[in-house]
């Protein structure tokens, strides 16, 4: 197969990578010669994965144009809050029968909409083709080979049952799941909680109160999801409770380190002038924010990260805050 990855971060270079394992032709798209250089000379991108070779069949490319030409599968790595503006430029480009698999997770901050919603919005005749792929998967850990499991939320199960074939592997093992609302509010809200989990942990709260805030965050992620459309059941899998866990306690999560670095007193905007990645659960928890407040929809967990990265609150104060709630039922 032919794919093309739009997105040299590091997973889109890790995506690459192991499509290029399975030995389908692979064409990334990055931002600068410089960088395409490096990966199809030197088999590296040492911004965002230092120390991790690359597939040598693996091509790079800074054309939008040349990436795409005859590509059968195109795989959106972009950062969330600037996809609905690329997918503007490069559009005209795609294939007109090729497939569509989104690998980024979060959710837009103006419109609060998921990125089905966009690619819909932006290129309407793609929605039929289009997949989300989530799931617990350090790029570092893919480039490295360490088994991991992903899934894809795609509405065309033929089209999900071919791709599971061509992009599995003996170590990246891809299911797939019919409620696409539901992998894509995984994939986007457990980014929020484990932010969450890394301010406690800065904080030195400890074990117990890490576990307490992954599992009520699970359920506010839930109760969201099944608001916007997705199913309940979604959340206990891969893109739910798996990506949850994996982020909100695996030191190679962007988000849990802002959110250990803000627990230790850095000031976001700090941590995020430092950062060469983006940590897409900020925005997402502005969005999401908003999104339960239309809808009458409560998510403490949400609604204190907010408070935290508005300066409304410090974040000693909104865990203990959220400790000292009213004591429902579970």
């Amino acid at each position: 197969m032919q794919i093309a990855v739009l997105g040299g971060g590091s997973w889109g270079t890790a995506l690459a990578h192991t499509a290029a394992l399975k030995g389908h032709s692979v064409t990334v798209l990055v931002r600068g010669d410089a960088v395409a250089r490096e990966i199809r000379v030197n088999h590296t991108n040492e911004k965002y994965l230092p120390g991790c070779p690359v597939h040598p069949a693996v091509n790079a490319t800074a054309d939008a144009g040349e990436a795409l030409r005859g590509a059968a599968l195109v795989v959106l790595a972009v950062p969330c809050q600037h996809l609905r503006a690329f997918l503007r430029g490069i559009a005209a480009f795609i294939p007109g029968d090729a497939a569509i698999i989104c690998a980024s997770k979060g959710m837009e901050l103006k419109t609060h909409a998921l990125m089905s919603r966009v690619v819909a919005e932006e290129m309407p005749a793609f929605s039929a083709r289009y997949a989300i792929l989530s799931g617990p998967s350090f790029a570092r850990e893919v480039m490295h080979s360490l088994p991991t499991a992903v899934v894809l939320g795609c509405g065309d199960q033929a089209l999900a049952g071919r791709l599971r074939q061509e992009l599995s592997s003996p170590v990246f093992r891809v299911y797939s799941s019919r409620d696409v609302v539901g992998v894509e509010c995984g994939g986007a809200l457990k980014n929020v909680v484990a932010l969450a989990a890394g301010i406690a942990d800065g904080l030195g709260f400890g074990h117990n109160s890490r576990a307490a805030l992954i599992t009520r965050g699970l359920a506010e992620m839930s109760r969201l999801g099944v608001a916007l459309g997705g199913e309940a059941s979604t959340f206990m899998g891969l893109s739910g409770m798996g990506d949850l866990v994996l982020t909100a306690t695996g030191d190679l999560s962007r988000n849990r380190q802002v959110g250990l670095r803000l627990g230790k007193g850095e000031s976001l905007a700090d941590i995020i002038a430092s950062m060469h990645h983006v940590a897409e659960g900020v925005p997402t928890t502005e969005a999401a924010y908003d999104l339960a407040r239309e809808r009458g929809i409560d998510l403490p967990i949400t609604g204190a990260m907010r408070s935290i990265f508005n300066g409304l609150t410090d974040p000693e104060s909104a865990v203990r805050d959220l400790m000292g709630r009213a004591l429902p039922e579970e």
